[in-house]
């Protein structure tokens, strides 16, 4: 590719293109190329209902909610898509902050919601070509200067007649197709990276059940000795000094990166102004969100790395780790597993929840009993061993979000 001017008086060429290229793109407008899809479900004969998600773009209902929202006695005033239809959905979300634009690609006629603008082409066009055009944020301004600014905060407002007046500038077919080939020959790279990081993942969640389960050792046969029973009071001991004004880090806990600033994980503050009232939770101290997911049913136990000190709330509950007893490394492994998931189970009163959390008293989250290797030999062997493939895990992770980064810096260049 070679860079070259964005512009060149009424000449319109984007920042970046691929060798052989060099004149200028050519101005049209969106009504020129598509016309509006009008024609209802008027008879119900249609039951493939259709959602747009910023995401996955145009799926069936049933696989994005795993059940049927619309049904047949309400789908009469939908809107009938067809292979290589495009669908505006005008809801906005961080992934699409002026609503997606999104291209149908089942052979099977499908059905979307009055509330999208559905349009079609008008002759033949190259559909992955436009396909990644609304992928890209070339017509974000357009939206933002043409919508209705008083509306709704969560859904752009535009008439019909102003969206098909959105400008659109075009290659030649030539260009749009190496733009299009390319663009999908590295989605491609992406799936292949998101499926290489999704084993990894589930390899990595069953060797831990297998270590902490004991079905797995890491020592040899001669060398094994009983793993011990403890309760975590043995090896943990709770943490509940105040912050003060310590730290203005308010921390959350995430899946991915376990204790996070939550300004950088939410965007914003969602702990209070005031935090000289939580918990301070120095590095290397673990805190128990009591929260539940699907992901973590019982909530979740994580150890503070990326910082020096955060403030949690004192909904948390903290600790440090004797490592005279346990292996702090072992610890947090450990918490990765769902071992410790029968000792809160046993003192959780079922269907209790205090502040949308699991009732776990704190007197008897200490008092949970934990099977764990005595032998600091074997703990270092087994924080070696899942240090390793947790290591494996994240640079298969840290390559997904740089090819994504990569298609995302593209996105911005190869269009106008």
């Amino acid at each position: 590719m070679a860079n070259v001017s964005s512009s060149n008086g009424l000449e319109k060429r984007p920042k970046l293109r691929f060798p052989g290229f060099d004149e200028p793109w050519k101005e049209t407008t969106l009504s020129t190329l598509f016309s509006k899809s009008t024609q209802k479900n008027a008879d119900g004969h249609i039951t493939n209902v259709i959602c747009n998600s910023a995401k996955l773009g145009l799926i069936p209902q049933r696989e994005y909610f795993d059940k049927d929202i619309a049904n047949s006695d309400n789908t009469s005033g939908y809107y009938i898509i067809r292979q290589n239809d495009f669908v505006y959905n005008p809801r906005k979300s961080s992934d699409a902050p002026y609503g997606p634009i999104s291209s149908y690609k089942y052979a099977e006629d499908g059905i979307v919601s009055p509330l999208y603008l559905c349009f079609h082409a008008k002759g033949e066009i190259n559909p992955l070509y436009y396909e990644w055009y609304f992928r890209s944020s070339a017509w974000h301004r357009y939206i933002y200067m043409s919508g209705d600014s008083g509306a709704r905060h969560d859904r752009v407002s535009i008439k019909d007649d102003t969206f098909f007046a959105m400008p659109i500038n075009l290659p030649s077919e030539q260009e749009q197709s190496k733009i299009a080939s390319f663009l999908q020959s590295l989605d491609e790279r992406i799936a292949a990276q998101e499926k290489l990081v999704a084993s990894l993942k589930k390899y990595k969640r069953g060797v831990f059940e297998a270590v902490f389960s004991q079905k797995l050792r890491l020592v040899p046969t001669e060398l094994q000795k009983p793993w011990k029973q403890y309760k975590l009071s043995d090896f943990a001991t709770r943490v509940t000094r105040k912050n003060g004004n310590q730290t203005d880090i308010p921390l959350t806990i995430s899946a991915q990166y376990g204790l996070i600033d939550q300004r950088d994980f939410f965007s914003k503050m969602v702990a209070s102004t005031d935090m000289s009232g939580y918990y301070l939770l120095q590095k290397g101290e673990f805190a128990y969100n009591r929260s539940t997911s699907n992901e973590y049913p019982f909530g979740s136990i994580k150890r503070l790395e990326l910082y020096p000190m955060g403030a949690v709330s004192t909904l948390y509950l903290c600790f440090a780790i004797k490592e005279e007893v346990v292996n702090s490394d072992l610890a947090k492994w450990y918490f990765e597993s769902s071992q410790w998931y029968k000792g809160i189970n046993n003192i959780c009163a079922e269907g209790a929840r205090n502040h949308g959390l699991l009732n776990v008293p704190t007197d008897g989250f200490f008092n949970t009993v934990h099977t764990l290797p005595s032998d600091p030999n074997e703990q270092l062997a087994v924080v070696d061993y899942l240090s390793n493939i947790q290591k494996k895990y994240e640079a298969a992770q840290r390559c997904l979000q740089a090819i994504e980064n990569l298609r995302s810096g593209l996105l911005q260049q190869l269009f106008i």
